[in-house]
């Protein structure tokens, strides 16, 4: 692992080293976003780092990883970054670096971010053919740190050769879900950036169509800001989409009131995401 891991990405050839350099622009963009401030991102890190990353992705059946499998929800994390290969491990030091924490209140316009060393709810993903994550908008507050309020989402793409035609774009909906705003495809390198404090639906509601020996794949991290007890904690909010069948919108709804109840246990007596794989399987065929 290099000694300084932010060497190979600031320099001003690399693609973060341009996006330095743009930033007032990248900035205008980022909080004209619509339905919420976001940006997309074409290139985030050094090209042959980030394939580094994706060769390095670890194996969904090394034991490792939670399955998050109920109505709302079909797929894999792993939020222990001590866990992760060398690749992976360093590109959480320099997402989560001072330096780049900085750059990202520049871009948000959000004073005083804070980094999440424990990648609670994010780390990395995956699922598999069938995989999909309803829309939703994020928890709002650290379930483990008090008073530590979410505000922005990164999501970077681990996927070299994936199609569109597969699906797993991220959409961005309206705050009725009546409609989709925009859609971004997972490919490799590509991140999107949003803040999670406005209403902001997102999610690939459709089951993924990869082949069987194809995953759709991304490493996630969030930031925050250290508010105190001001805001009210909320868990994630899932939204069955206007054009959803009744029946459907009400099973969106029932998960998502179970999901709001154990969330906030969570918060209360410290649980992990490991043993919520667990209780959720008990529900996964019902």
């Amino acid at each position: 692992m290099s000694a300084n891991p932010l060497q190979v990405h600031t320099r001003q050839s690399s693609p973060l080293g341009a996006w330095i350099q743009d930033l007032p622009e990248r900035a205008r963009i980022y909080r004209a976003g619509q339905p919420a401030p976001h940006i997309y991102l074409t290139e985030l890190l050094d090209a042959d780092f980030v394939l580094g990353m994706a060769r390095e992705f670890p194996s969904g059946d090394l034991g490792l990883w939670t399955r998050y499998r109920h109505y709302n929800e079909n797929k894999f994390g792993l939020t222990d970054w001590k866990l992760f290969p060398p690749a992976l491990q360093q590109a959480v030091l320099v997402l989560n670096s001072p330096f780049f924490v900085s750059l990202m209140s520049k871009l948000t316009g959000i004073p005083g971010l804070l980094p999440d060393p424990s990648l609670e709810g994010g780390g990395l993903h995956f699922c598999r053919r069938g995989g999909y994550l309803n829309l939703h908008s994020d928890f709002s507050m650290h379930h483990y740190n008090n008073g530590w309020r979410r505000r922005v989402n990164l999501i970077l793409y681990l996927n070299p050769r994936w199609h569109d035609s597969w699906g797993g774009a991220i959409e961005f909906w309206d705050q009725n879900a009546r409609a989709c705003f925009v859609k971004y495809p997972p490919r490799l390198n590509h991140a999107v950036i949003f803040n999670t404090d406005a209403v902001a639906l997102h999610g690939f509601p459709d089951p993924v169509t990869c082949p069987e020996n194809e995953t759709r794949k991304s490493l996630a991290l969030y930031y925050y800001t250290a508010d105190g007890q001001s805001h009210r904690s909320s868990s994630t909010q899932y939204y069955a989409r206007s054009d959803d069948r009744v029946l459907t919108k009400l099973f969106v709804w029932l998960d998502k009131k179970v999901l709001s109840l154990y969330s906030r246990g969570k918060a209360r007596f410290k649980f992990s995401d490991r043993f919520a794989s667990r209780i959720l399987r008990l529900f996964s065929g019902r």
